[in-house]
This record gives structure tokens, sequence and C-alpha cells, in this order.
């Protein structure tokens, strides 16, 4: 629904066999967020808050979870040896870190907040090689073995000792794991200065898609983290899982099928069928969108693209709507200009104005930041050079949407419709824009559509629980808004910064 971006929400594996032989209670894991690292200019923004969502996901999906923050070498061992105790023959054990990583001796670490690292031995010593990790389960008997490591940032121990290598180094390890690194082998990315990483929220994001084996569950992030970062962000998969494991337990192994958008329903007085609004685009952490179903079986309806907004809907009740933010709201050019992230985009473009990948992403940036007149101008020159972006499309349709344009926002999402009939990103995104304009029948037939794609679409779920509810439907509405409040408590406070209550 926001857009998406490098805030990311990071990694969790809910993993269960295809053969109901696990019960809930074999499904381990542990979650470590390392953050404050003395030997970093300043301490990383997005571990903790990604440690927290990925062992929360865990947890609803059966896991007994273990969570560590800025852990030490003891600490970090303490925790590797509590789970290691746990570990029955057939397990699933499952480990996430997030933090800083280094190779050596085509062996990956993970380091903990203490690491004393001068030399490339001092890795050995400080660092817990995952390798290590790995072997250790199996000898304990685990069926399933996972490992998400969101450890590829640049980092200061490196430069101190060798200048040519970075990153992580391709992981020997038994059979029965399944391992993903948020960027690929040998290379770093730079940290986005968010509250989350791009990996984690394309990660939980697809986490969440019922029927999804476990192997296209990270697929589809990989997909989605490439997409949304423009391919400067690619991660690495390596399997040997000898049986098939679902994230969500009891998931029947199918992907969910392509549902083309429903044509605008037709409301009462109306003879003209109203398109539905669009959904607000992905998270400007998370710009990217999740990678779309199979193609539609038929062609999206024309009306999505051609139809206008309906007439202005009658006053609805001020507890239901609040003031949406203003173009002008946000932190100033100036404060923002100083910010680490735009102050690199901004160089990128002054160097290149026609760099489509650093407009895109600096929009995302402002957007974020709530700088939203900033956020348009740049998906305006984003599609400027390629009318036919749909995620520019899909963004600049979510930050219309939060400040009151919903006539240029419907647009956007039309187009973004057209272009990729099954952009689930856009039909939530359209459904705001109803649901902020008072088409409530419009916008519940979009919130549908995106649920049919994603059932725990919790944007979808929320919005479409306000939409019944101002429909009529007081206790379906509410069963909704029950639901996603479950799964995303900060929704409602999400729903409340669009305007919408």
């Amino acid at each position: 629904m926001k857009i998406r971006f490098l805030f990311l929400l990071p990694l969790l594996v809910s993993l269960v066999p295809a053969a109901p032989s696990l019960a809930a209670g074999d499904r381990y894991a542990l979650v470590i967020g390392n953050a404050k690292y003395p030997d970093a200019d300043v301490p990383l923004k997005e571990p903790l808050n990604d440690a927290r969502d990925v062992a929360d996901e865990l947890k609803r999906d059966g896991f007994s979870v273990e969570i560590g923050e800025n852990l030490t070498g003891d600490g970090m061992r303490r925790a590797f040896d509590k789970l290691y105790g746990k570990i029955k023959p057939g397990s699933v054990a499952l480990i996430f870190f997030s933090g800083f990583g280094i190779q050596s001796a085509r062996q990956s670490y993970m380091l903990p907040v203490d690491a004393q690292i001068w030399t490339e031995s001092d890795v050995r010593r400080d660092g817990v090689s995952l390798e290590t990790v790995l072997g250790e389960l199996n000898t304990r008997g685990a069926g399933v073995k996972i490992a998400l490591i969101d450890a590829s940032r640049r980092n200061p121990f490196e430069r101190r000792f060798r200048s040519f290598s970075a990153g992580l180094t391709p992981v020997i390890a038994p059979n029965g794991t399944l391992v993903m690194y948020s960027a690929a082998l040998a290379s770093v990315v730079s940290d986005a200065g968010g509250e989350h990483s791009l990996f984690v929220q394309e990660l939980l994001k697809e986490i969440r898609v019922p029927d999804l084996m476990a192997e296209e569950t990270l697929n589809r992030t990989k997909m989605g983290v490439t997409r949304a970062s423009r391919g400067e962000q690619v991660p690495w998969i390596s399997s040997s899982l000898a049986e098939d494991f679902s994230f969500i337990p009891g998931a029947g192994g199918s992907r969910p099928p392509a549902i083309a958008p429903p044509p605008p329903p037709v409301v009462a007085n109306n003879p003209p069928p109203a398109p539905p609004a669009p959904p607000p685009p992905p998270k400007p952490a998370d710009t990217a969108a999740a990678p779309s179903p199979a193609p539609a079986p038929a062609p999206s309806p024309k009306p999505q693209v051609e139809a206008a907004l309906p007439p202005p809907p009658p006053p609805v009740n001020p507890t239901e709507t609040t003031p949406a933010p203003s173009m002008e709201s946000g932190p100033s050019a100036a404060v923002l200009a100083e910010d680490p992230t735009i102050k690199g985009l901004t160089a990128k473009i002054a160097t290149n104005p026609d760099d489509v990948n650093a407009l895109y992403r600096r929009g995302q940036v402002y957007a974020s930041k709530g700088a939203y007149n900033l956020a348009i101008k740049d998906f305006d020159d984003t599609l400027r050079i390629n009318a036919k972006d749909v995620e520019a499309l899909n963004n600049r349709c979510w930050t219309r949407t939060v400040v009151g344009d919903l006539q240029g926002a419907l647009k956007d999402c039309n187009e973004a419709l057209r272009l990729r009939p099954n952009f689930v990103d856009a039909l939530d995104s359209r459904g705001l824009v109803n649901l902020k304009s008072g088409a409530v029948k419009n916008a519940i037939a979009d919130f549908d559509a995106a649920l049919r794609i994603n059932p725990r679409l919790t944007s979808s779920l929320f919005g479409r629980g306000i939409a019944r509810q101002r429909n009529g439907s007081a206790q379906e509405g509410a069963l909704d808004i029950a639901n996603a409040k479950a799964m995303d408590p900060n929704i409602v406070q999400e729903f409340a910064s669009y305007g919408v209550r």
C-alpha cells in the first residue's frame, strides 16, 4: 500500500514439511539483530526493527522463537548453544541475522557487536561462522535448516586488512538447507538509513502469501528486492532441500491463481460504471511491488483507464476521516538535503539528470519522510524518462492519494493496472483512492481483488473493513478490521496518516 522502500521489514521463515510430520513445537528459530557496533560511525537503524518484525511473524507461523539484540560474542555463542539444545531429529531450525557480516577463508561470518577486527585472523576468532552453525544443526538432527542473512552492508572491518573482498561467500551446507543472503555474493549495499531493510520488507510480504513453498517464497522475495532496487541489490539463494516446506503451516504448495482486476462495480443511480480507486502504493521503504501472479486470463476492463472519479460523496462523519497531509508537509528541503541517503542520490542526479534509478529512489525517500511535493516531482521526472514505469506510477498514485489529489491518483493507478493487470500494490492503492473519495463499493471491489491475490495483505484487509462499515456492513467490516489489527497493530495509525479513520 505505502511506497515500498528500503526500510524495509526483514526476514522470516515459517516452514512446514509437505507431510504433516512436524508439530508446531518442532519449529525453532533464533533471530538476532545487531545494530550498535562501536567501530561503525553510527548505529545501524534497520536490524532491531527487522529482527522484531521477523520474530513476530515467525511466532504467528508456529515457530518457537528466541530473539537477541546487540549480542556480544559470548551472547551469540550462548544463543546458538540454546538453539542447538532444542533440536530433535526432524526439527525445522531457522536463523535470522541482521547486522554486519564478513567473509574470510571462503566462509561467511556473522559479527557480534564487540568484535575487535584488525587482521583477518580476528574474523575467525570473534565472528560466528555460518557454515559451522549449519553443520551443528545438521549434526543435532535438524531435517530442515533455514538461514536468512541480512549482513551484506558496507562495514568498517574489511577495509582494515584487505580491499579486494566484500560481502559474503557461498555456503557449503549440508543437505536439507535453504540459505538466503540479502545481496549477491561478494557484493555490498549501502545502509538505506530507514527503519526497515528492503530485503526484510519484501521477505515478510511474500511469507504472508499462502500456498507457496519456501523456495518459491524466497525466489519471489528476490524478484521483489531486485525490482525495488532497480537491479542494484540482488539477493542470493542456495537450496538443497529434499522436501517441500511452506512458511505458512498447512499450505498446499500451489501458486495463487491469477486474478484480473474486477470491472468497476455499478453504483445505484450512477449508470456509468465508476472505476475502483487506486490502492495505496507500496511503502516508501519498500517500493518494490510483489511479483505479479501469472497473467490474467482476460484483459483488464477499459473503464479502469478512462473512468473518472464519482461525484463528491456526501459529508462523512468527522470521526471517520481526518485531514490529509498537505503538499507542504514534512521536513524542509534544506533539512532533507543533509540526509546522507538523499545527499548521495542528489549527487548522482547532479552528474546525470536522467539517472532514472536515482530519481526514483530519491522519490521513495522523500515520500517516506513526508516530503510529498518533492517525492511527486521525482516521480514526475522518472515517468518523463519512462512513462511505462509501473512502480513509479503506483508510488505517485499513493503519494497523490495521501495529499488529496484523488483525480491524479486515480489516473496513475488506472494506468499502472492497464500496464500490469494483476499488480496487487496498485489494486491496494486504488482501493485507498476510492475509499478517500467516498466510492466505497469500488473500494471494496479493489480490496477484494487484492486479497484474492494475497489474503494477508493487511492494508487491503483494513481498508475493506472501513469500506464495508461505511457501506452498511458493520459486522463484516469489524471482522476485517480486527483481523488486520491482529496481523499489524500499527495499521490504524498508518491509515490515520492517510487521513482515514
